[in-house]
C-alpha cells in the first residue's frame, strides 16, 4: 500500500593487524585485493582474503519468493545470483525437499526465471523465464520434469495465478496502445536519407516511472490462458490499470482484482477498489467504495470471504494498512487490525478458513503473523529478511502450506537471506546460499542500541556494525548511515555497504529516527508535512549514544544516506558542523522541484508538504535543504542515479552547484543507467559507490578548515 519509496551470529574469522591497533581513523596501508571475484584468487596472494571486498560482491546469492507446495513436501524459490560478465542479477528457480533437504534447480539455466506458482494439486509449477528471448510464461510438470513455454507475449507477465481447478492460469499485462501525436516531419525524405528521431509527445501526468523510463501508452489488463497451453483471452478492458494480484473465486467463474477505475484516477494516486469481473460475461462490479486504497483482494479456501488490505485516506503522509474481510458481493466488511498498531504487507488465507497470515514490520524486524476472524493474533515466524543487499531494510517473502507449514526467506545481521522452514514451533534454515564466503570472510558484529531523543524523549532505535575483530574499549570512526523513505526502517539485517565500510575500519550506525515504519502509525506521522525535521534530533542523540558507549570517536564522525537518508544528510551539515565529511546519496534538495519533476506529482507535494507548491511555496522551501546550504561548511559529495526519476538527477545538480558556488569542497557522481531504486543493482556499481564513499571519508577524515577569504566561512 503507502510505501512509496523516494523511498546475529559474529564471524570473527580473522582479525586483521590494523583492528587492533588503537587508532581511530579508517587504515590507509590496507590496499584493496586485485579487481577479481573473491573466489578467483590471483597466484599473487598468499592465502585466502579474510576482508569483505567490493569483489565479493559478485559472489553473493539471495532467496527470494518461496512458494511452499500445497503439501509442504516442497519449496520452489528464486535465487538471485550476480553474473560477472554481464554485471547484472539473474534469477533462478530451484526446488527444496523439504524432508530431506535436497535441492535441485529446475529453471533458468538459460535466461532468468521467476515468479514460482503451484498448481492447486501441486503437480505443476507456473513460472515467468526469459529463457530465449523475452519473458514469457511457462509451466513445468513435476512428475516428468518437463517444462513448456505458454505464451508468446509481447510485454512481461505478472501476478500468476492458477484457477481452482488448474485448467487455467490469470495474470496481467502491459496492452499497449498508440500514442498522442501533433504534426509529422515533412513527407519529402529521401530514401537511404537517416533523419532525427520523430518528436516525443507524452500527455500522462506521470510520464516517466522509476526503474522503467519514460511510459509507453497502454493499461494493464487481465488475461486467462489454458495451462496446457493455447491463445490468452484478455478479460478486463477500459482506460485504467487493473493491477495485480487477482484471485479466483472458488467455481473459477469470477476473477478479483484491485484497481483505480475513477475518472480521476491520474490525479487521485491513493484510491483503489476491489472488483469483481464475470469471466464469461466481462461484467465488472465494484465491491467497495471508500475514499482510500482497497487492494489484494483474497478469496477464502471456502470461497466464502474476501481477505484485502486497505486504509482510509486521511491526506496524511503515512496510514497503517489494515486487514479487512467481506462477504463475496462486497457486504459485511469488516477491518480485523483495526486495534493492531502495524501495517499489513502480504496476507495469505489459513486453509482452515479462521484466519489470515500477514506479514508486517516490528521495530525494525519482519514477522508473520496469524490473525484470526474471532480478533486473536499470534506471531507464528520471525526473522524474515530480503528487502535488499545493500543495505538493512526491514523486508522478505513467505507462503503457507496446506497443513500450516510456512515458508520464508530470513537471515541474520551477518547472512543474507536463506529459506527458512516454520512448523510445529520450530524452524528450520533450507539453504545456505554463502558458505563459501561465510566461512572464509571476517564480517563485523551488529550491535542493537537504543536511546532517548533530545528532542522529546522518544526511544530510537538503531543498530551498529562493528569492525571485523573489534577491541571493546577502542574508540573508531563512525559513519552515521541515514535509510531512506522517509517511510521505511532497517534493523539487524544483512547489508553489503554496512559490512564494506566496517572492513575499512569504520562502525556503522543504521538508525529509525521518526518517521520510521514499524514503530506504530504515530511515530510514523511525527514527520507529517514536517519532513525533515525533528528526525535530527534523534540522529544526532543515537551517534551521541555511539559515543557514550565508548565506541566511536567523537572527532571521527561522519554521515551518509540515501533518497530520504540523502535529504536528511544535506539537512544535517546545514545545522551542524561535527561530521568531518558528508556524502548526499539521491537526495531531494528542493521540494518544489522535486514535486514537479518526480514520478509521482499527484502524491509528493499534497501528501507530504500538503499543498502544491504555487499554493504555499513557503512551505516548500522551510522543508527544503537548500534553504540550509548557506550554513554548510561540510566537505559534502552528492552522488544520484543518472536516470533516477523517484528523487531527479537535477536535485544532485542543484545542491552539487551550490556547494561549488559557496566554495565547499565537493563533487557530483552520477551512476550510469541507473534508476533510484537500482542504484545499487548492478554489483561493480555498488562496489565502486562504497569504495568512492570511503574514499571522500578518507580524504577528509581530518576536516577541512574553509580559507578565510572562502564564502563558506562567512
Amino acid at each position: 500500500m503507502r510505501k512509496m519509496a523516494i523511498l546475529g551470529v559474529s564471524l570473527l574469522a580473522f582479525t586483521p593487524q590494523w583492528a587492533a591497533s588503537q587508532e581511530t581513523s579508517p587504515p590507509a596501508a590496507v590496499a584493496p585485493e586485485a579487481a577479481m571475484p573473491a573466489s578467483a584468487a590471483g597466484s599473487a596472494r598468499t592465502g585466502p582474503q579474510h576482508r569483505f571486498t567490493g569483489e565479493d560482491l559478485f559472489d553473493l546469492s539471495i532467496a527470494a519468493d518461496p512458494q511452499i507446495s500445497p503439501d509442504g513436501r516442497h519449496i520452489a524459490y528464486v535465487r538471485r545470483s550476480n553474473d560477472i560478465m554481464s554485471d547484472r542479477a539473474v534469477g533462478s528457480i530451484w526446488l527444496i525437499d523439504t524432508q530431506t533437504g535436497d535441492e535441485v534447480p529446475i529453471a533458468a539455466q538459460d535466461g532468468s526465471a521467476f515468479s514460482p506458482r503451484w498448481s492447486p494439486d501441486g503437480k505443476r509449477l507456473a513460472f515467468a523465464s526469459t529463457a530465449g528471448g523475452s519473458a514469457q510464461l511457462w509451466v513445468r510438470w513435476m512428475t516428468g520434469g518437463e517444462a513448456v513455454r505458454l505464451t508468446g507475449l509481447p510485454t512481461s507477465p505478472s501476478s500468476l495465478a492458477w484457477s481452482p481447478d488448474g485448467r487455467s492460469i490469470a495474470y496481467t499485462m502491459l496492452v499497449k496502445d498508440d500514442g498522442p501525436t501533433f504534426g509529422k516531419a515533412p513527407a519529402n525524405k529521401p530514401e537511404g536519407a537517416k533523419w532525427a528521431e520523430p518528436l516525443e509527445v507524452h500527455d500522462l501526468l506521470t510520464y516517466r516511472a522509476d526503474g522503467e523510463g519514460y511510459i509507453e501508452p497502454g493499461f494493464e489488463k487481465i488475461f486467462i490462458v489454458p495451462a496446457t497451453g493455447g491463445a490468452p483471452r484478455q478479460i478486463s478492458f477500459g482506460p485504467y490499470h487493473d493491477n495485480g494480484p487477482v484471485s479466483w473465486s472458488r467455481d473459477g467463474s469470477t476473477l478479483y482484482f484491485g484497481a483505480n477505475r475513477k475518472p480521476d484516477w491520474e490525479t487521485d494516486p491513493v484510491d483503489g477498489e476491489i472488483y469483481a469481473i464475470d469471466i464469461a460475461r466481462g461484467k465488472v462490479t465494484q465491491l467497495t467504495d471508500r475514499d482510500g486504497p482497497d487492494g489484494s483482494p483474497l478469496v477464502s479456501p471456502n470461497g466464502q470471504l474476501i481477505a484485502y488490505v486497505g486504509f482510509d485516506d486521511k491526506r496524511r503522509a503515512y496510514e497503517n494498512a489494515n486487514v479487512y474481510v467481506m462477504n463475496r458481493d462486497g457486504s459485511g466488511r469488516r477491518n480485523l487490525t483495526g486495534n493492531w498498531d502495524f501495517s499489513a504487507d502480504a496476507i495469505l488465507w489459513d486453509a482452515d478458513n479462521g484466519g489470515i497470515y500477514v506479514q508486517y514490520d516490528d521495530h525494525g524486524e519482519t514477522k508473520v503473523a496469524r490473525v484470526g476472524l474471532d480478533g486473536s493474533i499470534r506471531d507464528v515466524a520471525k526473522g524474515l529478511s530480503g528487502g535488499g543487499l545493500d543495505r538493512p531494510y526491514t523486508g522478505g517473502s513467505f507462503s503457507v502450506s496446506a497443513n500450516d507449514a510456512i515458508a520464508f526467506t530470513g537471515g541474520t545481521a551477518t547472512r543474507p537471506a536463506e529459506v527458512q522452514l516454520a512448523r510445529g514451533g520450530s524452524t528450520r534454515m533450507l539453504t545456505d546460499l554463502n558458505r563459501s564466503l561465510r566461512e572464509v570472510k571476517a564480517l563485523g558484529e551488529v550491535r542493537k542500541i537504543t536511546v532517548a531523543s533530545s528532542h522529546d524523549g522518544k526511544t530510537i532505535d538503531g543498530w551498529l556494525t562493528l569492525p571485523p575483530g573489534y577491541t571493546e574499549g577502542r574508540r573508531v570512526p563512525l559513519i552515521l548511515e541515514i535509510h531512506g523513505g522517509p517511510f521505511a526502517a532497517y534493523g539487524p539485517h544483512f547489508s553489503t555497504d554496512d559490512q564494506l565500510y566496517a572492513a575499512a575500519g569504520y562502525a556503522v550506525l543504521s538508525a529509525n529516527p521518526r518517521g520510521s515504519t514499524s514503530y506504530g502509525a504515530a511515530f510514523a506521522n511525527e514527520i507529517d508535512k514536517a519532513y525533515p525535521g525533528n528526525d535530527y534530533f534523534d540522529l544526532i542523540s543515537i551517534v551521541d549514544r555511539a559515543i557514550a558507549l565508548g565506541i566511536a570517536d567523537p572527532d571521527a564522525l561522519f554521515v551518509t544516506g540515501g533518497s530520504g537518508g540523502g535529504v536528511l544528510t544535506s539537512w544535517i551539515v546545514g545545522k551542524t558542523d561535527r561530521f568531518k565529511a558528508a556524502v548526499a546519496q539521491k537526495p531531494v534538495i528542493n521540494w518544489t522541484t522535486q514535486a514537479l519533476t518526480a514520478d509521482g506529482p499527484a502524491f509528493f507535494g499534497r501528501y507530504w508538504i500538503g499543498a502544491m507548491p504555487w499554493e504555499k511555496p513557503e512551505a516548500f522551501w522551510k522543508l527544503s535543504p537548500l534553504s540550509l546550504v548557506g550554513n554548510v561548511k561540510t566537505p559534502t559529495l552528492v552522488v544520484v542515479g543518472s536516470e533516477d526519476y523517484r528523487t531527479p538527477v537535477s536535485e544532485a545538480e542543484q545542491y552539487y552547484t551550490a556547494l561549488r558556488l559557496r566554495g565547499v569542497p565537493t563533487a557530483l557522481i552520477k551512476v550510469p543507467g541507473a534508476s533510484h531504486g537500482g542504484i545499487a543493482a548492478r554489483a561493480s556499481q555498488s562496489a565502486a559507490k562504497a569504495a568512492a564513499i570511503l574514499a571522500w571519508f578518507e580524504k577528509y577524515r581530518k576536516g577541512w578548515t574553509p580559507p578565510a577569504s572562502n564564502a563558506a566561512a562567512e
